[in-house]
């Protein structure tokens, strides 16, 4: 059992990855979006709901401590403290969690980036909507189609899978591969 759900999981992968070079373009815009705001003083900031949360606290750490060698430290925020979202959901609702968030942190030239497996988290929706409003540069990690955010971010990496844990694995070698990136152009 075991094995046979191994081979599977490893068989859509393999078929998944297959299609990850078309968002090369959308890779780069990104990439240079970020290094462009570093450059002038700027901040990233990245948002997801439970694992995309994980992956956002991933993402965010390797920008700001280290991914595979030792360079400056990169202004990078996951939006995902407990007190801020356990605070913002109680005074203001869940929907609010990341664009309270956004409205204070955020700054025109910033980057916010958003992951969702599915693309239709009101919360991230609204991130989205105040990054824009505030001037920030946004993209979007997604997958199953992109949901309520394809087409609200400036960049948008979609990842053409329905499965959630497919797509959370090609999000990682995503930022992975973003990370690689900027360790490459950053001393």
């Amino acid at each position: 059992m075991l094995e046979s759900l191994l081979a599977r999981s490893l068989s859509e992968l393999a078929n998944l990855l297959v299609g990850l070079p078309a968002l090369a373009p959308a890779m780069q815009q990104l990439a240079d979006a970020m290094l462009g705001c570093w450059r002038a003083g700027g901040k990233v900031l990245i948002a997801g709901n439970g694992g995309s949360a994980a992956d956002a606290m991933h993402f965010a750490e390797e920008l700001t401590v280290r991914f595979q060698k030792d360079r400056r430290a990169l202004a990078a925020i996951a939006l995902c403290d407990a007190a801020a979202i356990t605070c913002a959901g109680n005074d203001f609702g869940f929907e609010n969690i990341f664009c309270r968030q956004v409205e204070a942190l955020g700054a025109r030239g910033d980057v916010l980036i958003v992951l969702s497996t599915s693309g239709n988290s009101v919360n991230l929706v609204r991130a989205v909507e105040a990054g824009r409003a505030r001037g920030l540069a946004t993209a979007a990690f997604l997958g199953k189609g992109g949901g309520r955010l394809k087409g609200m971010c400036d960049i948008e990496l979609l990842v053409p899978s329905g499965s959630t844990a497919r797509i959370q694995e090609a999000h990682q070698l995503l930022f992975h591969v973003l990370c690689e990136w900027v360790d490459a152009q950053v001393d």
